[in-house]
């Protein structure tokens, strides 16, 4: 093998940079989110969490208000999961990811019923907004138990309130051409970018990386892997897995001091991956990562996943799974007042 060979410590120093964890930054919401390529966001709380542990005097109304400039947008998108990402980016990603996802239906639903639904559901969401309990009685004679691939149909983005701080009632959607003002995007521009973002947040990673985090075919993102392949650079993990990255990415030494930072419930940081453990020791996955898919709020320290927190009573308490050295204990109950105030 002639790729150089990053050791795993090297590659959490990378993905920790790439994430925005080993300094806080100043960024406008949009930009942070687009360094991030997309947050995590069943649990409305989430993105905010993730984005206050990475930026600098971050406040709630920053996020709320890129929410209802729809500079940033809440929809269904990578792992048939709820994200935010920019705006721009959606249309970009979503002109590659829902064609993808409809030819995957085809092994048990026809091709024609699945463009009579979209084409259905598209008119629909272009005339006023709608539910997910309306799109589920539409798609319910022909997916049956299945309706989570209405979802998938087409762009379709969430209003606000839903994605603003602790929202949790029932959200609105609508199309996303009628909200942003511009049509999805070519589906190889979609995939070439998908790799980009993907690369410039995780990397180096390989490619079963990237289809981990998307839920998507090689098919699907060869286009993007060909176009960037003369600006990627290629290297190896311990295990001799190829890795692909960016040629300008920062790849930090492995001696990088990474402070003890706090991550929400489903961070992205923690899914992003085929093999998690740069991040996620193979020791606790099945403590974080539940049977149900729940994945607990998490904290690092040096790095790496140490524990576990919750809110509870405008208290911020910490579970570590190990002991703590008195000095990290400290840095790590100092962070855990910060984020109670935060959060309270």
């Amino acid at each position: 093998m002639s790729e150089r060979v990053l050791t795993q410590r090297e590659l959490n120093r990378a993905a920790l940079a790439r994430q925005l964890l080993l300094r806080r930054n100043r960024l406008p919401v949009g930009r942070a989110v687009e360094r991030l390529c997309a947050l995590q966001a069943q649990y409305s709380p989430s993105p905010y969490i993730a984005l206050w542990s990475r930026l600098e005097r971050f406040t709630r109304v920053d996020l709320t208000r890129a929410l209802e400039r729809r500079q940033v947008v809440k929809a269904t998108l990578f792992r048939m999961t709820l994200h935010l990402v920019s705006a721009r980016d959606y249309l970009a990603h979503a002109g590659m990811w829902f064609p993808a996802q409809r030819q995957q239906f085809s092994a048990d639903v026809d091709d024609a019923t699945v463009e009579r639904l979209r084409v259905t559901v598209h008119a629909l969401a272009r005339e006023r907004p709608v539910t997910h309990a309306e799109l589920h009685d539409l798609a319910r004679p022909d997916f049956g138990q299945r309706l989570w691939r209405v979802r998938a149909l087409t762009p379709l983005v969430h209003l606000p309130p839903s994605g603003t701080w602790k929202f949790h009632g029932r959200p609105e959607l609508r199309d996303a051409e009628t909200v942003l003002g511009r049509p999805p995007g070519d589906p190889r521009a979609g995939a070439e970018l998908l790799v980009r973002r993907y690369l410039a947040a995780f990397g180096p990673a390989s490619r079963d990386d990237l289809l981990r985090f998307a839920a998507l075919r090689v098919r699907d993102v060869q286009a993007g892997l060909d176009a960037l392949e003369p600006r990627l650079r290629r290297f190896r993990d311990e295990g001799g897995r190829l890795l692909l990255d960016l040629a300008s990415a920062p790849r930090p030494p492995a001696d990088t001091v990474a402070p003890v930072r706090f991550l929400p419930k489903w961070d992205s940081l923690l899914l992003a991956y085929d093999d998690r453990t740069r991040v996620l020791p193979a020791a606790y996955r099945d403590t974080v990562i539940r049977k149900n898919g729940d994945v607990l709020p998490t904290f690092l320290v040096d790095g790496v996943v140490a524990g576990a927190w919750r809110e509870e009573e405008g208290r911020v308490v910490v579970e570590p799974f190990g002991p703590l050295p008195r000095g990290v204990r400290r840095e790590l109950d100092d962070e855990a007042r910060r984020l109670a105030a935060y959060v309270a």
